[in-house]
């Protein structure tokens, strides 16, 4: 009889095992119901999903054209997006990847256009020495000469457009997907099938070193640690993050100071997350209080836990607030975890300065036009339970995910660049 095999659940470690043996369309398909699901949720797990995906696509992807790489991948990206438009990390790594294309392939095309040039001044000057030798031996027969290239020869088709406007080279404009005629430029040699494997070899390499990025993200903002955490403070930390426990126990390497951890009801932690002593693992943003506290003991940090309610009585003891940002919208301002924002208010109140740790993958473009749009909230029965009689019937419970904090509470922001 078989022995049963227990279930695994959806995650960004399946997903990421899972991408090498499925097709491209089973992953796209996959990662948009892990997104969907909420089974991938956080900045830096939706970002390393998005990122070794586009990966995934620009490797299987076989073409010579610029224009439908890019169609391509913002064909992929707006499925990602749409299935979960509140994760704006998903298309922070898109608009990297598709920067990336645009910049690769204008360094291409200006190489090959330089070196055209450079062949081009070369036959020149060859033609100029071969007729001054002829003119100094009138006696001698004039050699064959080698038909030399005119200035006003017909463009050779590009690279990247097989339909070319007549004397002018398409050129990417920024911030369009369409292309542009610019002023008459040298033609570039006509391409081949190395030429283009070897421009989507470095775009490939370039997502690649996004996806290291991603990785080192957290060590990196650790490593300015030592700057901002000086010996004998008081340090408020709010919900137990990989970030933010690497930037402490950095200084904690070399410094010695209080960490005073506090958090709300665990509506943002996943069930697995309220029982276990867990260490913070490499899919979670957010981990257990105890594991998250149990390392930085260890350590040698002082940690003393109190409950939310307590943060306005103590902010004045406080000597800085550290907390970790979902994403940095354009105006400066923050989306944070559900209670962020009422710790931000207590700081300013105290004039306690608020530090935010935040990866540049989670540096977004979009304007809060509509803060409403960017919370998200979460099942409301983890706060009112429906068993607890007529109650729930009789009101509106509201469980939001996120707190928006507005920019003049942000103090400071640490990025991994």
């Amino acid at each position: 009889m078989p022995s049963p095999t227990g279930t695994v659940t959806p995650s960004l470690s399946t997903f990421l095992a899972s991408l090498g043996s499925n097709s491209l369309e089973t992953s796209i398909e996959h990662l948009v119901s892990l997104l969907r699901h909420r089974q991938i949720r956080g900045s830096r797990s939706c970002a390393i999903a998005t990122a070794h995906l586009l990966c995934r696509v620009l490797r299987n992807l076989q073409v010579t054209d610029v224009t439908k790489l890019i169609e391509r991948v913002q064909q992929v990206g707006q499925k990602l997006a749409a299935a979960q438009p509140k994760e704006l990390a998903v298309g922070n790594i898109i608009r990297r990847v598709l920067g990336l294309i645009r910049d690769e392939s204008e360094e291409d095309r200006d190489g090959e256009a330089s070196g055209y040039g450079d062949m081009e001044i070369g036959s020149r000057n060859a033609t100029s020495t071969t007729r001054g030798a002829v003119q100094s031996e009138p006696t001698q027969k004039r050699p064959f000469l080698a038909p030399n290239i005119s200035v006003n020869a017909p463009a050779i088709t590009s690279l990247f457009n097989t339909h070319p406007s007549k004397g002018t080279s398409p050129l990417l404009t920024p911030g369009s997907q369409t292309f542009r005629a610019e002023s008459p430029v040298p033609a570039p040699l006509p391409s081949t099938s190395n030429t283009t494997q070897d421009f989507r070899a470095e775009v490939v390499e370039g997502v690649q070193e996004i996806i290291e990025e991603l990785n080192q993200a957290d060590d990196q903002i650790a490593g300015y640690a030592l700057d901002h955490i000086h010996g004998s403070e008081m340090i408020l930390t709010y919900t137990p993050t990989m970030t933010v426990q690497r930037f402490i126990l950095k200084a904690a390497a070399k410094r010695k100071f209080t960490v005073v951890h506090t958090e709300s009801f665990s509506k943002h932690h996943r069930p697995r997350n309220l029982a276990g002593t867990r260490n913070i693992g490499p899919d979670d943003d957010e981990g257990s209080s105890e594991g998250f506290l149990k390392a930085l003991t260890i350590a040698g940090v002082t940690v003393i836990m109190v409950p939310f309610s307590a943060v306005f009585a103590l902010m004045s003891r406080i000597s800085k607030v550290i907390l970790d940002g979902h994403i940095v919208l354009a105006d400066g301002s923050l989306v944070a975890l559900s209670g962020a924002k009422a710790i931000t208010q207590a700081a300013s109140m105290h004039r306690t300065p608020v530090i935010v740790l935040s990866g540049v993958y989670k540096l977004s473009p979009v304007y809060p036009s509509d803060v409403g749009v960017l919370v998200d909230f979460g099942d409301p029965s983890s706060i009112v339970g429906y068993d607890q009689g007529n109650f729930p019937e009789k009101i509106d419970v509201m469980n939001p995910l996120f707190d928006h904090v507005p920019a003049d509470l942000v103090d400071l922001y640490i990025t991994n660049l």
